[in-house]
C-alpha cells in the first residue's frame, strides 16, 4: 500500500519530465561555417563535399556551407557574398527580398516576414511556401513546392544568408527543426 502511495506522489512528477521530453526540440550540433559564425546542425544532416554543393547548388560564388538530411530533400545552407548595404538598411532590404522571392516564384505564401533579433545580432526573416509550376507548352510536370526559412544579416561589406528548406507537404514534421536551426546562429 506504502508503494502505491509513494507511486501516486511520484505520477505528476513523472508526467511532467515525459511531457518536456516530448516537446524537447530538435537535437542540434553546433558548427562552425565561417571564421565567426556557429550554427546549430540537426544530428543527421551531413556536410555536403564541395562536388555535391556544385552539382546541387550551381553557382559562381559557393555556398560557405550546405547540410543535407539523409535522404537529401531538406537543406541547410550558409552563403556570403558582398553587398552595399548597412545593418541600418534591414527595413529596405526585407521589402526588396520579399519582392524579390515573389518575382523568383510562380506563386508564395508568406508566413512571416520580419526583422527579428537572435543572439544580439539583428536577422531579416522570410518564411515561405513557395511553388513552381512548369509553363513550357504541352508542359505536364507537378508543382514543386517548398517550405523555406531565410535570415539574412550584413556583417561590415557582407551579407551573410541562411536558409532552411524543405518539402512543403514535409513542413510540419521541419518547421520546429528550422527554428531552432535559425534561433542558434551565432555571428560574431
Amino acid at each position: 500500500m506504502k508503494t502505491l502511495a509513494r507511486f501516486g506522489r511520484m505520477l505528476p512528477l513523472l508526467l511532467a519530465v515525459l511531457l518536456l521530453t516530448a516537446f524537447a526540440g530538435p537535437k542540434l550540433k553546433k558548427t562552425a561555417v565561417g571564421k565567426n559564425i556557429t550554427i546549430g546542425v540537426p544530428e543527421s544532416f551531413q556536410a555536403l563535399p564541395d562536388d555535391g554543393i556544385a552539382t546541387k547548388y550551381p553557382s559562381p560564388r559557393k555556398p560557405l556551407a550546405v547540410f543535407s538530411n539523409p535522404s537529401g530533400r531538406v537543406d541547410l545552407s550558409v552563403q556570403q557574398k558582398p553587398t552595399t548595404f548597412t545593418n541600418r538598411d534591414y527595413a529596405l532590404l526585407l521589402k526588396i527580398y520579399k519582392a524579390s522571392i515573389q518575382n523568383m516564384y510562380g506563386k508564395v505564401q508568406f508566413l512571416r516576414e520580419d526583422i527579428q533579433t537572435v543572439n544580439k545580432r539583428d536577422f531579416v526573416v522570410l518564411e515561405f511556401v513557395s511553388t513552381v509550376t512548369d509553363n513550357r507548352r504541352g508542359g505536364n510536370l507537378a508543382p514543386i513546392r517548398k517550405y523555406q526559412l531565410v535570415q539574412y544579416a550584413i556583417e561590415g561589406d557582407q551579407l551573410f544568408v541562411f536558409t532552411f528548406d524543405a518539402p512543403a507537404d514535409e513542413q510540419a514534421q521541419w518547421q520546429p527543426t528550422a527554428h531552432a536551426v535559425m534561433g542558434s546562429i551565432v555571428m560574431k
